[in-house]
């Protein structure tokens, strides 16, 4: 007790500051932990809460993916099975956006750039138009060469985010052959995608781009599938979670004859022009030929500036012939001696006499052999195509009557047939057209000029056809198709109301064109019975066009063969109906090569 009474005291005012210094020291460290805590639980709460979802969804994307599956497009074949567009494998290069975070993509998509020798800015774009948090794969590149696919490859390390897949791509088998009846397929553009975005359609999809392809676009797609995947940390799959498997999209057959076509195309060879096959009996449609040509296997891979440059050209590769306009030239006869004999003005049996020239308000409207062929009637005068016979014709039943005639025919508008996106009405003038486009009124001349389907009249080698078939199968007009089972193009026949008189006439007519007139080189005993008509067109400044249009058998038409030469600077008789006559051969079976 007295030792502790020793201890020196503690003065109060040290003592008070003692204590003060504790009670800060206590409050200050109290004031960190809550500061800490503070900022823990705000950082919490961002994570959790305001960036719940996408966290949520980037932590589940780190091990599970969904892998889309492409349908299998289907395949379009000839009416006899033959395959005219399928599938081959390929390599496809597509990239997983929410893989890796923005700002790691830049180096990625300039490697990938230059291994696929595209443009860095394309890759960035699809990305960015995906969005890069998105958990869907986006296609770069398809059909890509064995080198790049073995480049890719050896890149792996330095290409995360992108994968190499195998996947079927379209396939023409038969390379430019029937390519403006098929069409080719691509990428759906900007535009395209939001048209069909609510249909199912996704970026980088393939959809058809021009003929059957694009016409039957709905039947051939099929439907997307997909699978959610687990994967590792090195995007390897683990298991799959979930499959929902791809729908094939559905074969469509066509009319289209494999064996007509090659001879329509071999006939047309390099020659500008169009070669049109069709059944008269329901308007399906055995070959459509055009050249210049393309071949659609070019577009399954990305193609060149060049390339492109080349299809769209002077020559116009892919422009369809077969649906363009032109003058008809003297293949309208047909329509003009109809209206004639319809008009109750010239009975069957009229007989006009022909001239070297036919001279209207001053001008001459010359005869094509400049002479004339003497005292005709309506079969002679489509035998001989005498001009003069028609010119005087068209003056007396006059332009109204004509025209009328000619849209009966179903000149002027479109045919029916499903590629019609890429189809010319052509043109049938009158008085109220050429005062809106030229500012003059209808004349003489016009209707001279139309009976002889020149003037200002355009017509489609299609169009032509369809007017040929009219004659062949007793009077009607039928819908031009493609589709082999389209029953409302097969059943479809309008009667044109031509009597049976006019109907004979003009079957007489286009029979002895081939037996003794202009069209004589179809006129050969390994083939049924001919019956057709050619036609010289003028196309200032340019060479003249060449046309044939006819159909066999005589007596039961199968088949209408309308051939045109475009520019050409060949009359009908010397230039298309050659074309003709091999298109005939190779449907009547006749091997001219055997023969020979």
């Amino acid at each position: 007790m007295a030792l502790l009474q020793k201890l020196p005291q503690v003065p109060d005012t040290l003592r008070g500051r003692t204590v003060g210094r504790s009670f800060q020291a206590v409050f200050l460290l109290a004031l960190a932990t809550v500061l800490l805590l503070g900022t823990f639980g705000l950082r919490l709460f961002q994570l959790q809460v305001v960036d719940g979802d996408r966290n949520r969804q980037l932590a589940d994307t780190n091990r599970i993916r969904l892998v889309p599956k492409r349908p299998a497009r289907g395949t379009i074949l000839d009416r006899n099975g033959k395959i005219l567009a399928g599938s081959r494998l390929s390599h496809t290069v597509s990239v997983w956006p929410i893989a890796l975070p923005r700002h790691q993509w830049p180096m990625v998509i300039d490697r990938l750039a230059e291994v696929l020798s595209v443009p860095p800015a394309e890759i960035q774009s699809r990305l960015e138009q995906a969005g890069y948090e998105s958990i869907e794969s986006i296609t770069i590149a398809r059909g890509i060469s064995p080198a790049q696919a073995t480049a890719l490859a050896e890149y792996t390390n330095e290409l995360p985010g992108v994968r190499l897949e195998a996947e079927a791509v379209r396939n023409y088998p038969n390379g430019d052959l029937a390519a403006h009846v098929i069409g080719y397929t691509g990428e759906l553009t900007d535009e395209q995608l939001k048209a069909r975005r609510e249909q199912g359609y996704r970026l980088g999809d393939v959809v058809g781009q021009m003929g059957a392809e694009a016409a039957f676009e709905s039947t051939l797609h099929g439907a997307w599938g997909g699978q959610q995947v687990e994967v590792d940390s090195s995007g390897r799959i683990i298991s799959i979670l979930g499959d929902k498997p791809a729908t094939a999209g559905r074969d469509v057959q066509l009319t289209i004859d494999l064996d007509v076509q090659r001879a329509a195309e071999a006939a047309l060879g390099t020659r500008k022009g169009a070669i049109v096959a069709m059944d008269p009996r329901n308007g399906a449609i055995l070959a459509m030929a055009s050249w210049p040509t393309y071949d659609p296997n070019i577009f399954t891979a990305r193609i060149s500036e060049a390339q492109w440059q080349q299809l769209q050209g002077v020559d116009k590769p892919f422009l369809n012939r077969s649906l363009q306009a032109f003058p008809p030239a003297s293949t309208f006869k047909v329509v003009t001696a109809a209206a004639a004999i319809e008009s109750g003005q010239y009975p069957p049996n009229t007989v006009l006499s022909t001239s070297a020239y036919v001279q209207v308000g001053g001008i001459r409207f010359g005869e094509w052999n400049r002479a004339g062929f003497g005292p005709l009637g309506f079969t002679g005068a489509l035998a001989q195509s005498a001009n003069t016979f028609f010119y005087q014709v068209g003056m007396r039943i006059g332009g109204p009557t004509l025209i009328e005639m000619t849209r009966r025919f179903g000149f002027g508008r479109k045919t029916g047939i499903e590629i019609g996106a890429e189809e010319s009405a052509g043109l049938v003038p009158d008085d109220a057209w050429k005062r809106e486009t030229l500012d003059t009124p209808w004349v003489p001349g016009d209707t001279i000029n139309m009976s002889i389907g020149q003037g200002f009249m355009r017509a489609t080698p299609l169009q032509v056809a369809n007017m040929f078939t009219i004659v062949a199968n007793g009077g009607y007009r039928v819908t031009p198709h493609l589709l082999k089972d389209n029953e409302a193009h097969r059943n479809w026949k309008e009667s044109v109301e031509l009597s049976n008189a006019t109907l004979d006439v003009l079957q007489r007519g286009l029979r002895q064109a081939v037996a003794s007139g202009t069209a004589r080189v179809l006129d050969v005993s390994h083939l049924p019975p001919v019956a057709g008509k050619t036609g010289t067109a003028e196309a200032p400044p340019g060479p003249s066009h060449a046309w044939f249009g006819g159909y066999a058998p005589l007596d039961n038409p199968e088949i209408v063969v309308v051939a045109f030469a475009e520019n050409s600077g060949g009359g009908g008789g010397g230039v298309a109906a050659p074309m003709a006559l091999q298109v005939l051969e190779a449907y009547f079976g006749y091997e001219r090569e055997a023969a020979e």
